[in-house]
C-alpha cells in the first residue's frame, strides 16, 4: 500500500471504511459529509503512513488513532475558519445563472439514462436526503459501496455536463 499499488489501496479502503467511518461519526457527532472527509484525509494519511504492523489487533488500533487526530485538526480547522468568517454568518439571497433550467434539464437526462440501480442511488440520496447509513442499510449494501458507487456516477455525471458545456 505504502508503494501506491491500487488494488492494496483499494482493498484497505473495502476493508476498513466502515470503521473508520463509524470512529468519525462517534468522535465529532458530526454530519455525514464531515466524517467522510475526515475519512478521505484519514485514509490518505494512512497511505502515507502505513508500516508493517504484526497483528490485525495493532492496525485497527492505529486506525482508530489517525481516524481520531484528523477528526480533531479537521475540527480545529473549520473552528478556525468560522472565527475567521466571523460568528454572524450573513444570509445574501443569490439570484440563479440564466442557464440553471437548462443544465438541470440536462442533468435530469442523463440520470433517467443511468442503470436504474446508480438512478435509485441518486434519488435515495439527493432527492429523499437519506444518509449513507440508511441507503445501505435499505439496499443491502455496505455504506462503502454505497459511498464508492455515488461518488463513481457522480464523477461520471459530471464529466457527462462539462462535455455538454464544451459544444
Amino acid at each position: 500500500m505504502a508503494a501506491g499499488d491500487a488494488r492494496a489501496i483499494e482493498e484497505f479502503y473495502r476493508r476498513y471504511f466502515d470503521l473508520m467511518y463509524a470512529l468519525a461519526r462517534r468522535v465529532t457527532r458530526r454530519d455525514e459529509a464531515f466524517c467522510l472527509d475526515i475519512v478521505q484525509e484519514a485514509v490518505i494519511k494512512a497511505v502515507r503512513l502505513v508500516r508493517a504492523v504484526e497483528s490485525e489487533s495493532q492496525l485497527t488500533a492505529w486506525l482508530r488513532l489517525v481516524v481520531r487526530t484528523t477528526a480533531y485538526d479537521q475540527c480545529k480547522a473549520e473552528r478556525r475558519r468560522q472565527n475567521r468568517e466571523g460568528a454572524a454568518a450573513v444570509d445574501e439571497s443569490i439570484e440563479p445563472a440564466g442557464g440553471d433550467d437548462e443544465q438541470i434539464g440536462i442533468l435530469r437526462g442523463e440520470i433517467a439514462r443511468l442503470d436504474p440501480e446508480l438512478a435509485k442511488l441518486i434519488d435515495l440520496r439527493f432527492t429523499q436526503r437519506l444518509t449513507l447509513g440508511r441507503i445501505a442499510s435499505r439496499l443491502g449494501l455496505s455504506i462503502g459501496t454505497v459511498d464508492g458507487r455515488l461518488r463513481r456516477v457522480l464523477k461520471m455525471l459530471r464529466g457527462r455536463l462539462e462535455d455538454d458545456s464544451d459544444e
